[in-house]
């Protein structure tokens, strides 16, 4: 169960980077960035078409801006280039990525483009190979951008190591991701650490996971799932001691509120010998609605306060599971635990219950309403019961000193029995 819920978080978290806010662009890291290109402008026919449709764009009819770019015979490789890529951004704007990669590439191509359009086409190019889930294709035109540019920036990194995990090279994750942290610095972002999560996790190394989640937990305390994930994590690294104190803090703040955390809390409380804590989360939260009160939930509760020695409350729901389910056992349950908790009448109720339903050990459920029965005082019926014990060799041995010891007490009482 553990792996399941420990999967489906981590899962629901790690496609959660498709829109990122933009960050700072800053200079690479060792890059060496070449010469500052010398700056080009179209030829004069060219640029008063390109003018038109800059007007048609600017008033938001692509379709006529294009056809004003489609109909320029451009002879020049930069004239060329420039209406190539002016032509790649508006069918990207369109929602149209396989013509705008097409344009894109044919305008990066020559390398001629001005500084700034030609690392901006590069970059967009990369984004729809994104989109379009051309991941090698986007890694080869990320990597190509910091080379041409000498930036580098966060956003892009996630990007770079959500390719990789789409490619399923979950090793190669883990470098880009703290390159993203590291250029976020105080600007805190999820994003890579879902990442490497996610990385950790697949690759089962599940300790790394946990180092990575309690850095996390520091940065982003108000988060609920970090809460719930981290406590996950401590329990497939078996360290259930900080499995249960988190998860116990994540529940005094309101963080768990899906039944399977609340049942995972409940099991943490009942295995680090706090049953009666865990009784008293489950019927809250089964009261409230949040845990299904089912058969199975209700045996849940029923066995925690009877760990718990809160036998009255033991008997009331296993006398709720029995009703239930109709199933004989939980009656003959019932029933032992409430001639524990002395309530003889009662107990009575439910062993006939049992009976009626079939019960396995008759011999035993017998002598239980014997017993009943004498302590109620009631020593005709108690007799009659006991003597039915007898019939059954499994309970005849135990059942003999109750029949003497019934007939004695009625004599002395002065009962006919």
């Amino acid at each position: 169960m553990m792996n399941k819920l420990a999967t489906s978080l981590v899962l629901v978290l790690s496609f959660a980077v498709v829109q990122l806010p933009m960050s700072s662009v800053v200079e690479a890291a060792g890059a060496q960035k070449k010469e500052k290109r010398k700056t080009q402008l179209v030829s004069p026919k060219v640029g008063k078409k390109v003018a038109k449709a800059f007007d048609a764009y600017s008033a938001e009819d692509l379709d006529g801006a294009l056809v004003i770019l489609q109909e320029i015979s451009a002879r020049k490789v930069f004239d060329k280039a420039y209406v190539t890529r002016f032509m790649a951004v508006m069918y990207a704007q369109k929602g149209d990525e396989v013509k705008s990669i097409k344009f894109l590439k044919e305008a990066i191509e020559p390398d001629i483009l001005n500084e700034g359009d030609q690392g901006e086409a590069i970059k967009l190019l990369a984004d729809l190979q994104m989109q379009t889930k051309d991941y090698k294709g986007a890694l080869a035109n990320y990597d190509k951008w910091m080379a041409f540019t000498g930036k580098e920036d966060a956003n892009t990194y996630v990007k770079i190591t959500q390719a990789y995990y789409e490619l399923r090279r979950l090793d190669k994750m883990i470098v880009p991701a703290d390159k993203a942290i590291a250029l976020y610095g105080d600007k805190h972002n999820q994003n890579p650490y879902i990442l490497k999560v996610t990385s950790f996790y697949e690759r089962k190394m599940y300790k790394d996971a946990v180092d990575v989640l309690e850095i996390v937990l520091q940065i982003f305390p108000e988060k609920p799932q970090w809460w719930t994930q981290l406590g996950m994590f401590y329990l497939l690294v078996e360290d259930y001691s900080k499995g249960v104190q988190t998860l116990d803090l994540a529940y005094k703040q309101g963080f768990l509120e899906k039944e399977s955390q609340i049942k995972t809390l409940a099991s943490l409380y009942s295995q680090n010998e706090a049953p009666y804590k865990a009784a008293m989360l489950l019927e809250k939260n089964i009261a409230s609605g949040i845990v299904t009160r089912d058969d199975k939930n209700v045996a849940i509760i029923a066995n925690a306060w009877h760990a718990a020695q809160h036998i009255d409350k033991a008997a009331k729901y296993y006398g709720e599971l029995a009703k239930m389910t109709g199933e004989a056992r939980h009656y003959r349950k019932q029933g032992m635990l409430l001639k524990q908790d002395e309530q003889f009448s009662a107990a009575i109720v439910a062993f006939d219950k049992a009976l009626e339903l079939g019960v396995k050990g008759t011999g035993k459920i017998y002598q239980s309403i014997a017993e009943s029965y004498f302590y109620l005082e009631k020593y005709k019926p108690a007799y009659a019961a006991i003597k039915k014990a007898m019939k059954d060799p499994k309970s005849r041995k135990a059942a003999r000193g109750w029949v003497s010891f019934i007939k004695d007490t009625a004599v002395r009482k002065k009962v006919s029995i």
